[in-house]
């Protein structure tokens, strides 16, 4: 069933001191894609400021605004209206040594090389190899998605977001963008290209209609067999019209909602709130 959400982001930043300038760029604004239409969006900034926009190298889009004047605060927010549908049901899977071809003679091969917040040990590779011995690419996908399911407990605030992919599989505990990271770096490991994809979860699958709800950013991946195809390993699902996709890149670093540089005295952390209305 297509369902249409209305989503509010709001990230509030607070200086111990006033910052002299800032300079940042948000991606916070969902795709349009197959199954996904992005029907109104935009980025509001307080203090108010210009904005511009950009298409990045992984395809995401990117505003950019710059604060030359001293602020003791920024609040950005992201408002949008997005058309969601089922996924199509899944292709045949082709074959190992056809997706090995196609990652040598394609950009595939950008996906299926480690970086340092997916690298995972040969011994933790073994247990996936192990894991998925026999199976064809979509049911490997499934099987190293539930290994890691199975060992990383999802828990608020259990890592942080320079936490590593073996790190969370150390501690046994970790937040989605964990659980994403090491389902991207074990399937990468043993040869299917994936990608980090960054956007939101809908909380309430059959949601009322026009009753805001609490929910936050979300990350899960997508693999190539044959095409490419979503998969949240935190909610042992594929990705589905509760789904919406902002971003998508090797890992966090290139999709990350915001970030900048300002000048002046170091602060806390941003205060973040995602709101989500199911409209239709």
């Amino acid at each position: 069933m297509t369902r249409r959400l209305r989503i509010r982001h709001i990230t509030r930043v607070s200086y111990a001191q006033a910052a002299v300038r800032s300079h940042n760029e948000v991606r916070m604004t969902p795709l349009t894609l197959p199954g996904q239409t992005t029907l109104d969006a935009r980025v509001l900034v307080n203090p108010s400021t210009p904005t511009w926009s950009y298409w990045d190298y992984w395809g995401t889009q990117v505003t950019g605004f710059d604060l030359m004047e001293p602020h003791e605060d920024l609040t950005i927010t992201a408002v949008s209206l997005v058309e969601t549908s089922p996924p199509a049901d899944l292709s045949p899977a082709p074959t190992w040594a056809e997706v090995a071809e196609r990652v040598a003679n394609s950009r595939l091969l950008e996906h299926s090389v480690q970086t340092s917040r997916t690298a995972v040990p040969e011994e933790l590779v073994e247990r996936a190899r192990t894991a998925a011995a026999g199976l064809d690419p979509h049911e490997t996908a499934v099987a190293v998605s539930d290994l890691v399911a199975d060992r990383v407990s999802y828990i608020p605030g259990s890592t942080g977001v320079n936490t590593s992919a073996a790190e969370a599989w150390d501690q046994g505990a970790g937040v989605c963008q964990d659980i994403a990271h090491l389902t991207a770096g074990l399937l990468r490991a043993l040869g299917l290209p994936t990608r980090y994809v960054s956007g939101y979860l809908h909380p309430e699958r059959d949601a009322e209609l026009h009753r805001p709800v609490a929910g936050q950013s979300h990350a899960w991946i997508e693999y190539w067999a044959g095409d490419w195809t979503g998969h949240d390993p935190t909610n042992r699902t594929r990705a589905n019209e509760s789904h919406v996709v902002v971003g998508r890149g090797r890992d966090y670093d290139d999709v990350t909602p915001h970030k900048g540089i300002y000048r002046g005295v170091a602060g806390g952390p941003p205060e973040v709130t995602v709101e989500f209305t199911r409209v239709a």
